[in-house]
């Protein structure tokens, strides 16, 4: 694979163990122990995914990962024990595109290592399809530009968020497997999708401002999947 992996972490024994984890992946891992120094080093060597903590002393995870996007679109893969809902939502609300929560386990930290290199490689080269596009007096998706438009304002998606909603505005009106949605947008090493998938589904309506303006654009299959529902065919 030949990637370069920046873990940003005060603790340099995990450090360790995520480049012995990693290291059979042909990534090369680089260790930051504090937030300024990930963030000089991240303007150094222009990593293709950052592994990050939330708790550290002087900057915190948080304020790194807005100082990141400042920079360039990197993924961002939160790695802490501060996964309560509410940091969740702080996290993705700043950019990072996916957590994982200490204690770890290997081959999940694999999977999702390898699912958002993936995402990274195909930014820009998505699959086509009937849908392109969608536009209503509210929201407006360009999938070309990959533009999302909220009352006439751009709003901030991360890149598994914008791949999520492509994928089901690309298969508008139909429902879209849990096991689809999984696959094309984490790829096939992830695993177990309903924790994962379910989360960021809610932060996806919560964007889309779901239901404020009298329509839902995402629906639940229940055991199924889900699917876009566009509000001129309502």
């Amino acid at each position: 694979m030949n990637k370069k992996v920046l873990v940003i972490d005060d603790d340099p024994d995990l450090g360790k163990l995520i480049e012995v984890i990693l290291k059979p992946m042909d990534i090369n891992v680089l260790l930051a122990f504090s937030g300024k120094e990930g963030l000089k080093r991240a303007y150094e060597i222009h990593p293709d995914l950052v592994i990050l903590d939330v708790m550290m002393p002087g900057m915190d995870g948080f304020d790194v990962c807005t100082r990141l996007r400042e920079m360039a679109n990197i993924p961002v893969l939160m790695l802490t024990a501060r996964a309560a809902p509410a940091d969740m939502l702080r996290g993705f609300n700043v950019g990072v595109d996916d957590y994982l929560r200490k204690p770890f386990n290997k081959d999940e930290l694999i999977a999702r290592v390898h699912a958002l290199l993936r995402r990274s490689n195909t930014q820009g080269g998505r699959d086509s399809s009937d849908f392109t596009s969608y536009h209503d007096e509210w929201l407006d998706i360009d999938l070309h530009t990959e533009v999302v438009k909220l009352g006439g304002k751009t709003i901030k998606l991360s890149p598994m968020e914008y791949s999520l909603l492509a994928c089901l505005v690309r298969n508008m009106g139909k429902i879209v497997p849990h096991r689809q949605l999984l696959q094309e947008v984490w790829g096939s090493a992830y695993g177990d999708p309903s924790s994962t998938l379910t989360l960021y589904i809610f932060y996806l309506r919560k964007k889309l401002e779901d239901n404020k303006h009298g329509h839902q654009y995402i629906h639940t299959q229940w055991g199924r999947g889900y699917w876009f529902f566009p509000r001129n065919k309502e």
